[in-house]
């Protein structure tokens, strides 16, 4: 693999620090009719990719992070079974505190039609939200420590730089190939540019009941458990065991198909599993824990995307209006 030196760093390995966020002073700032500059990239290029019409950038203002918002409502809330609370119901908006210190990847559309009054404006169809280290210590912590015990693992690799994948969700009419790929080649250069060691978070099977569960659950826990130093369990008071078929018992190919696309996209990126599961009845999911050091990804991959994410050079920068 090629070293994750991309960006230049200071004398010390760390990052420059015109590259840290600088997030929303509060949540008011994602208030409707505001929009301001809130993410400074430093070196990095907001707009990391594009694939025919389709655009795969970082936000860089507030109006960029209500549409990543109003999209999560649009699946979560309106598609899935997630309950809405009140100032979600009111805003048409999946808000969460945890926004105003990510950075946040979207995936713009720019097919649609102008008219003589009105250029045409990017849509968004996709989203994942990326929470590094250096900031979720500076702050409040990992979304992810609410459902499960990382600190052990993060004490066992205190060299190494940890990111939070979470929120993820595309428009349905886009979920395919060309929008999981922009997606992943954007998580690509930003893990090159900051020089992440550690993608870890929550993935969801739709579901509260994990007895329906049982077959996907327990081909994870017996063939992608992840054990010695990324070891990592359910918080007791909210997991629920996975292994609830013998490993002997396990039609793998059938568990294969019964997985959601994005778990089978970790599987194949060489990712292992934390141990329990954690039925969050809010949205309507059980989710799992995922662990994916970078230096454990299939090669494959990094040849497909470029060891310097080259594969979907961006073309123009493209804010939404």
């Amino acid at each position: 693999m090629a070293p994750l030196s991309i960006m230049p760093g200071l004398a010390d390995g760390s990052v420059p620090p015109q590259a840290f966020a600088v997030g929303p002073r509060d949540i008011s700032d994602l208030l409707p009719g505001r929009n301001r500059i809130v993410r400074d990239h430093g070196t990095l290029d907001p707009s990391l990719g594009r694939l025919g019409s389709l655009e795969v950038r970082l936000a860089t203002t507030t109006r960029e992070i209500r549409h990543a918002q109003k999209l999560r409502y649009k699946v979560f809330f309106e598609e899935m079974s997630a309950a809405a609370s009140g100032a979600s119901r009111l805003s048409r908006r999946d808000i969460d505190d945890f926004d105003l210190l990510c950075d946040h990847l979207l995936v713009l559309d720019h097919s649609g039609h102008s008219s003589r009054f009105r250029p045409a404006k990017p849509k968004v169809v996709g989203t994942y939200r990326l929470l590094r280290q250096e900031i979720a210590d500076r702050n409040w912590g990992f979304y992810t420590a609410g459902e499960y015990d990382i600190t052990p693992m993060i004490s066992a690799h205190p060299d190494l730089r940890f990111l939070e994948l979470g929120r993820s969700c595309v428009l349905q009419p886009y979920r395919n190939k060309r929008t999981v790929e922009l997606l992943w080649h954007g998580i690509w250069t930003y893990v090159l540019h900051h020089r992440v060691d550690v993608m870890m978070g929550c993935a969801s099977l739709e579901g509260t009941d994990p007895g329906k569960l049982a077959l996907p659950l327990s081909f994870l826990h017996h063939f992608a458990n992840a054990s010695g130093e990324w070891a990592a369990s359910a918080l007791p008071e909210h997991g629920t065991a996975m292994d609830l078929v013998p490993k002997d018992m396990i039609d793998q190919k059938a568990a294969l198909r019964a997985l959601p696309p994005l778990i089978k996209g970790y599987l194949r990126l060489g990712a292992s599993f934390g141990r329990g599961a954690v039925v969050d009845r809010r949205f309507g999911t059980t989710d799992v824990l995922v662990i994916l050091p970078v230096a454990n990804i299939n090669p494959r991959y990094i040849g497909h995307f470029g060891a310097e994410a080259d594969r979907h050079v961006a073309l123009a920068n493209s804010p939404l209006a």
